[in-house]
């Protein structure tokens, strides 16, 4: 804005110079004047259309990343995630040939608790929640209020739905509980 007014301003000195010529008598040093104006006023303008030009190209450049960034976001995660979908595949193909549901629950444990690790390498963690715990609005959901089966219980979490996680500081699920009433 601060070049454009410049360039206004070094138009109107010109207008008023070339005005002012035609009242005087000494042509010379007015007309070095002028043209002094006027490559100023170009100059001006060049650098004003490359200003104008180089930040076009930032603008553009820097919303064709952030669009990019947001494309392969999750890479990292998706790759923590697919040996984990392979354990499943296998874990389902073990249900079909073996009858041994006991080795098929420690597959399934295993693969819960390699799940449980690669979510909290990206920053995870569950939000800790016990029955008699107070109620905490920034980090519990009352899903809904039961008569306390006893009177400590009254304004507490009774009982746990679902559980709530935290990706660093930030809720990305609440807890579900039920309270007393």
């Amino acid at each position: 804005m601060e070049k454009e007014n410049s360039a206004e301003e070094l138009e109107k000195n010109l207008e008023e110079v070339e005005g002012n010529q035609e009242e005087t008598t000494e042509e010379t040093p007015e007309v070095s004047e002028i043209d002094k104006l006027k490559a100023e006023l170009a100059d001006q303008k060049d650098k004003y259309l490359r200003m104008y030009s180089e930040f076009e190209n930032f603008r553009r450049r820097t919303a064709k990343e952030k669009l990019e960034m947001v494309k392969t976001a999750n890479e990292g995660l998706m790759q923590d995630l697919l040996p984990i979908v392979d354990d499943f595949e296998r874990a389902d193909k073990s249900f079909s040939e073996d009858s041994d549901i006991k080795g098929v629950k420690e597959g399934i444990d295993l693969i819960y608790q390699k799940f449980v690790k690669a979510i909290e390498k990206k920053g995870v963690v569950k939000i800790a929640v016990d029955k008699g715990s107070d109620f905490d609005p920034e980090f519990h959901e009352a899903i809904t209020q039961i008569p306390a089966p006893e009177e400590e219980l009254k304004g507490k979490v009774v009982d746990v739905i679902e559980k709530g996680y935290l990706l660093g500081e930030k809720v990305i699920r609440f807890a579900k509980v039920v309270t007393g009433a």
